[in-house]
């Protein structure tokens, strides 16, 4: 058996298509891990220089006001920062972290204008994509595979070794499944070895570099199973690299965008900056409302607080918080379902990539590394509950009207970051693993049929 595999490794090393084409992907491989380590070390460096930024503001007014302060004054000038950091496999897929700020600065005026005025695209990074090792997995690891298994059959038999071959006593289909197994280990290598080496410098963990090694294995495998499944039924080795070729399109860029375009027809999703754009128009209307109204509005939600001392003066902050909060609140059922819109379409994608492994593994490795569409609205649940945490550390402030103290500012809510890998959904990986293995059943069986 050993005798056998480096007999045939030879083979594959002797053949200058088959040896560059695994040259060329541990090259890129090693690129697109590099590139993905940089650009998490980039973002790393960019949120440090905000929050020492930000820690130099919050000591410039706690000098300011050292003496004491109007507490209305403090929350409408002092930002709180929320950061949202990569997680150790971040760099495998950067994903949403492109596209969506990884730090905000809130203060305590309505939340959901400064959550989504911030809602800002880089067209050119949306639609060309990040070169990450998603990308490389999903869309340029099949073109490697074709190029090994075009001709795993066809080339035998236009070389004319093909009926030599079928007359050896080794049943052809060990044969067969020698070559493609020694295939599947050289491309596995090629492409996992880099991210290895990347995870360990990322100190991504064990466990995480052994989800996503499983979620490129059964990538592959299908990948494997259908080239060696065209290679069986193939005439020629040109005709057997189009109809792979046509298969990569259409599983990898045709289906996905058709699918894509149908979701987003059939599940309209507003933009965030109309929700910014109506919570301030509600704020703004406040300023024409009779006090009394304003508070009637705010103390539904707040009961706490109507036993407080009535606004006689033109202003007063606390007022002028509850404004806010009430233009918040008035907002909140389109703000719940702008959030569901896109947990729908989310859930749909999902549901497609059941039967679409590239669309599968993208889903799965951007939940591996938390760059998802879900890790960014969790990031904004954690910023609305923080805001919060803010409001009902100030609102006493502003309700009793207790002066603020230098003492009070290290007494105010900190942020708490959060910067850990996700989950592999078992439904997704289970649905990858059906069609790896029903791929790799059926080439596997038509190969020994060869003669």
């Amino acid at each position: 058996m050993i005798k056998n595999l480096k007999f045939e490794l030879r083979l594959v090393l002797q053949s200058r298509l088959a040896l560059g084409a695994l040259a060329l992907l541990l090259v890129l491989s090693s690129l697109a891990v590099w590139s993905g380590l940089q650009a998490v070390a980039a973002q790393r460096d960019a949120l440090a220089r905000v929050a020492a930024s930000h820690h130099a503001e919050v000591a410039a007014m706690r000098d300011k006001y050292a003496s004491g302060a109007d507490a209305g004054s403090v929350a409408y000038y002092l930002p709180h920062l929320t950061v949202n950091p990569p997680s150790p496999l971040a760099f495998a897929a950067i994903g949403q972290r492109d596209l969506q700020p990884a730090a905000l600065r809130v203060r305590l005026l309505g939340l959901h204008s400064q959550l989504y005025e911030s809602e800002t695209i880089n067209p050119e990074l949306a639609m060309a994509g990040r070169f990450d090792f998603s990308f490389l997995l999903v869309y340029l690891a099949p073109l490697f595979i074709i190029a090994l298994m075009h001709d795993l059959v066809t080339g035998e038999r236009e070389a004319g070794r093909l009926r030599l071959l079928s007359s050896l006593p080794e049943r052809s289909g060990a044969l067969w499944r020698r070559r493609v197994g020694l295939r599947y280990a050289l491309v596995w290598l090629a492409l996992l070895l880099p991210f290895a080496a990347g995870a360990a410098l990322a100190s991504a963990g064990v466990l995480a570099l052994g989800q996503v090694a499983l979620v490129a294995s059964l990538y592959l495998l299908f990948w494997f199973g259908l080239a060696a499944w065209v290679a069986g039924r193939a005439l020629t080795s040109s005709s057997s690299a189009a109809i792979l070729l046509a298969c990569l399109v259409g599983l990898a860029i045709i289906l996905p965008t058709a699918i894509d375009a149908a979701i987003g027809r059939a599940v309209p999703v507003s933009k965030g900056v109309e929700l910014s754009l109506a919570q301030r128009q509600a704020v703004h209307g406040g300023w024409d409302l009779p006090k009394p109204a304003t508070f009637q509005k705010f103390f539904r939600t707040h009961p706490e607080w109507k036993d407080t001392p009535p606004v006689t003066g033109r202003f007063h902050w606390k007022w002028y918080y509850a404004m806010h909060q009430v233009g918040d609140e008035a907002v909140a059922a389109q703000v719940a379902q702008y959030r569901a819109s896109l947990l729908a379409r989310e859930a749909w994608t999902a549901s497609a990539g059941l039967l679409l492994a590239p669309v599968n593994v993208q889903v799965m490795l951007h939940r591996l590394a938390d760059t998802d569409l879900r890790a960014q609205l969790d990031y904004q649940q954690r910023i609305a509950h923080f805001h919060g945490e803010l409001r009902r550390f100030f609102y006493p402030y502003f309700f009793n009207e207790r002066p603020f103290g230098k003492e009070d500012f290290a007494r105010m809510p900190a942020y708490q970051s959060r910067a850990a890998p996700g989950t592999l959904p078992a439904g997704s990986l289970a649905a990858l693993a059906v069609l790896a293995f029903a791929a790799a059943a059926l080439g596997l069986r038509r190969l020994g049929t060869v003669s």
